[in-house]
């Protein structure tokens, strides 16, 4: 046991991470992971982005030790649906509606809309971080949760969850990886003839159409063009007949807290801007999150969305490019099939041996998938 464990330690629950305090959270988060900066939760709450309209309601863990310094914290929110999750559970709540059970409320430890990989239980501490997550489930068992979820968890946490026997779930996305290229060129080298040529087209058909790209980060961006990254965004849920549930003042909050971390790729065609895709970054990995557009353009989403984020890498050395969730797609142009991983905590005794069965056989599905994926590579065998 770790000597913070063997003092005192006190343990509550912020319906709000503002009762945390930027200094404290940030002191165990960092700020070089965008998505579990205070500034972005922050902007999150303050900007009803998250509440009861849209069935996030936060309950952040936070562990203090006697002199009420922060040890240990964990971005928790108690779910109405599950919405904006990305590790896609509605045959579990249908399979509890069929059995007259109720699989809402439930709890979550994850980044609200955000399918990325990162820390999710704040510590250095192994010992401390086991007490989080004991401590989230006796909060789920306490308050009638059906569940308590963790999601997008790197290895280190996957495996702590793991040792406290929940169950883990095996995700595939298609991230892209910097191999010391020295330019967009180099990487395309890289690739099979037939492969290299498509996606040089693309780039070719986007400038022949007259398309200007330009990069404008978070703290450089004008009033106009953050009114305008929000409006592409909001423009893509009508079309697909979704919630945008990100306000225009959040847009406007993390550019004034985070500044560079926020990048956009805005498309201009006769000076007016047609198309914009919404980035984060940390110190060595991109994050793509939104995109939308006016109007359709050859080869646009494929330019705007994938190739100008990885010729952003390369020239910011960035290690690595998470372009959002799906999309087998971007196999052909780079982007690798890559695991994720979520952990589960499930109430109901009976319930519990079935989704741990069908967890075990999704993993052996998924593993096969991401195998089969693999062969898709666009990359010539010797790279």
């Amino acid at each position: 046991m770790s000597d913070q464990q063997k003092q005192p330690l006190e343990i509550s629950f912020h319906r709000a991470i503002d009762e945390i305090g930027a200094q404290d959270w940030n002191g165990l988060a960092g700020t070089a992971d965008p998505f579990m900066r205070y500034e972005f939760l922050e902007a999150l709450e303050e900007n009803n982005c998250v509440g009861p309209d849209y069935g996030w309601l936060p309950y952040h863990i936070a562990v203090r030790d006697t002199d009420q310094q922060l040890v240990a914290a964990c971005p928790i929110y108690i779910k109405t649906n599950s919405y904006g999750e990305f590790v896609f559970d509605w045959n579990w709540a249908s399979a509890y509606e069929q059995a007259k059970l109720q699989y809402y409320p439930k709890m979550v430890c994850s980044v609200p809309y955000n399918p990325a990989t990162g820390m999710r239980i704040l510590s250095q501490d192994p010992a401390l971080k086991t007490l989080v997550i004991q401590q989230a489930i006796a909060i789920a068992k306490k308050m009638q949760m059906s569940g308590m979820h963790w999601l997008f968890t790197t290895t280190e946490d996957t495996t702590l969850c793991e040792q406290q026997g929940l169950m883990l779930r095996m995700g595939c996305q298609y991230h892209w990886f910097n191999h010391n290229y020295a330019s967009f060129d180099d990487f395309t080298a890289s690739f099979v003839s037939r492969k290299r040529k498509k996606v040089n087209r693309e780039r070719r058909m986007v400038a022949e159409q007259g398309i200007e790209i330009k990069v404008i980060h978070g703290n450089e961006a004008s009033a106009e063009q953050i009114i305008r990254a929000h409006q592409f965004y909001v423009s893509t849920f009508d079309r697909k007949s979704g919630i945008p549930t990100l306000q225009l003042e959040f847009f406007q909050q993390i550019c004034r807290t985070m500044g560079q971390q926020v990048v956009f790729f805005f498309a201009y065609h006769q000076e007016q801007a047609i198309a914009c895709a919404i980035c984060l970054r940390s110190d060595d990995t991109l994050y793509g999150r939104f995109w939308g557009c006016d109007e359709q353009y050859h080869s646009l989403h494929f330019e705007t969305c994938f190739y100008q984020g990885i010729d952003y890498c390369i020239k910011h050395q960035l290690q690595r490019f998470e372009p959002g969730a799906q999309g087998e797609h971007k196999i052909a142009r780079g982007f690798v099939p890559t695991k994720t991983w979520s952990a589960h905590w499930i109430e109901n005794e009976q319930f519990r041996p079935v989704l741990e069965n069908f967890c075990q056989r999704e993993q052996h599905g998924m593993q096969h998938q991401v195998d089969e994926l693999t062969t898709m590579l666009p990359f010539r065998e010797a790279s």
